[in-house]
């Protein structure tokens, strides 16, 4: 484990990270999902890739990488990750994003772009979520928004305002023109019983991104922590590097 600071917007972000097989020249950067942090890439990946070099990272508000100061954007996210990435000197010809990190990872535009159940296609809400938003906003409307933790996501559990505040700015947010335009290549990978990132958004993505490729994979939002699909997911990107 290491720590690097970096400036961005004039505040300072101490990014959490960990490097396994630093000697070797071609790099593989794992993103975690929203609620997430690098614990859980590692789990799945990090007895696999032998020939490259690992960069697993804790975004700022997850794990050990603190955001106290800062409302975020996925761009921010973007822009905060592409300024890591420089400060190691290293381009990762692979980048695995899962979930929220699917998004951050098809802005940074690698060589491979890898999907793990990405967000990004917005489903419609349910009668029951947007009952709960049309009340909050009545709540805030007489000014008892410091009641929000009562609405709030179990996302955002144990965060704080200003995370929770970021989670609002990437939750909806709508990044079809953004896979729409990715014209490298893409292998996405996707749980069957996904009921965070349903099946069918993977469907929309794969026929978004011209030149990918779909896998369904048995298991839910966290498929690839089956050692087997693991293993899967290894092999195919193997193919085409």
């Amino acid at each position: 484990m290491a720590i690097r600071e970096i400036t961005y917007k004039n505040n300072s972000f101490a990014i959490n990270y960990e490097i396994k097989n630093p000697t070797q020249k071609n790099s593989i950067l794992f993103l975690h999902g929203w609620g997430s942090n690098k614990e859980v890439s590692k789990s799945a990946f990090y007895n696999l890739f032998s020939n490259y070099k690992h960069i697993y990272i804790d975004m700022p508000g997850f794990g050990k990488s603190k955001n106290e100061n800062q409302i975020l954007t996925t761009h921010d996210y973007y822009l905060i990750t592409k300024e890591f990435l420089t400060t190691l000197n290293t381009t990762p010809k692979i980048i695995v994003g899962h979930s929220f990190g699917g998004k951050v990872a098809t802005l940074l535009k690698p060589k491979l772009l890898v999907l793990l159940s990405s967000a990004g296609i917005v489903p419609k809400k349910s009668f029951k979520v947007r009952s709960k938003i049309t009340i909050f906003k009545f709540f805030k409307s007489l000014g008892l928004g410091k009641l929000y933790k009562l609405f709030a996501s179990k996302d955002v559990d144990g965060m704080n305002k200003n995370m929770y505040e970021t989670f609002k700015n990437v939750v909806d947010e709508k990044f079809d023109e953004v896979f729409k335009s990715y014209d490298k290549k893409a292998l996405l990978f996707w749980g069957r019983e996904d009921d965070a990132t349903p099946l069918e958004s993977g469907k929309t993505m794969h026929s978004y991104i011209k030149n990918s490729l779909f896998y369904p994979l048995e298991g839910n939002h966290y498929f690839f922590l089956e050692p087997k699909n693991a293993k899967f997911i290894e092999e195919k990107i193997d193919e085409l590097f």
